[in-house]
């Protein structure tokens, strides 16, 4: 199984995305667009993973790949090749599809509960509530054809499925206590006073088994869909 990795900044990678692709023994290839753009073949990927990033999928004028980004996820999908995408990758395979992003009424940042909404029979199901890691401004509307699979009282939607072989997640799954750090040394700046944004104390509080369960859902998102 060849996964090939949109990477936006170095500070948001794979995170326990990597551990559950190596125990399945998956070769994984990367556009790093901080480095270097160039995107692969689609001949040549099984999978595609699309990560998170603090730029805004609108901003085609100051990064330049965003619209072959597009161009690449949206043609992924309309071939069937499984692709995954977190927070700005959710969004850039809601706007991949035709669907408008734009920002959210309010921040997320930190550990809130998202509600499961009921799906049709063969579609990716999450717990009735579980309490996951947020980090965004923007939202999206949902593509023609996709169905909602999570939600919470500050951003509608928080999941969602287009057919069998694209699913976005807003919030993280991925998040290790690492990668946790790493976006408090990069984005401390977005912490500001809000009814959905946690305090940097709050943050590095959180035990390690709430990690685990986080990255346990990720499991089975990737079991699931790949």
């Amino acid at each position: 199984m060849k996964v090939h990795v949109l990477q936006h900044v170095p500070f948001e990678d794979l995170g326990s995305i990597g551990a559950c692709l190596n125990n399945r023994d998956a070769q994984i290839g990367y556009t790093r667009f901080f480095e270097n753009p160039k995107l692969p073949p689609l001949d040549q990927v099984d999978r595609v993973i699309a990560m998170g990033g603090p730029m805004s999928v609108n901003d085609e004028d100051e990064y330049s790949w965003l619209k072959p980004e597009k161009q690449f996820i949206r043609e992924a999908i309309i071939r069937g090749i499984p692709v995954l995408g977190v927070c700005l990758g959710a969004q850039l395979i809601a706007a991949a599809l035709g669907a408008r992003v734009y920002p959210n009424s309010v921040k997320e940042i930190g550990w809130f509960p998202v509600r499961a909404v009921p799906v049709p029979e063969g579609y990716f199901a999450f717990p009735k509530e579980c309490s996951v890691f947020h980090w965004h401004g923007e939202t999206f509307e949902l593509p023609e054809g996709a169905v909602r699979l999570a939600e919470d009282d500050a951003c509608m939607n928080q999941a969602f499925q287009f057919k069998s072989n694209a699913i976005g997640l807003q919030f993280h799954l991925e998040t290790t206590f690492k990668s946790a750090l790493a976006l408090l040394e990069y984005c401390r700046k977005d912490i500001v006073s809000g009814p959905y944004i946690q305090s940097e104390i709050e943050l590095r509080a959180v035990p390690m088994v709430s990690y685990q369960t986080l990255n346990s859902m990720m499991n089975k998102v990737i079991a699931y869909l790949f």
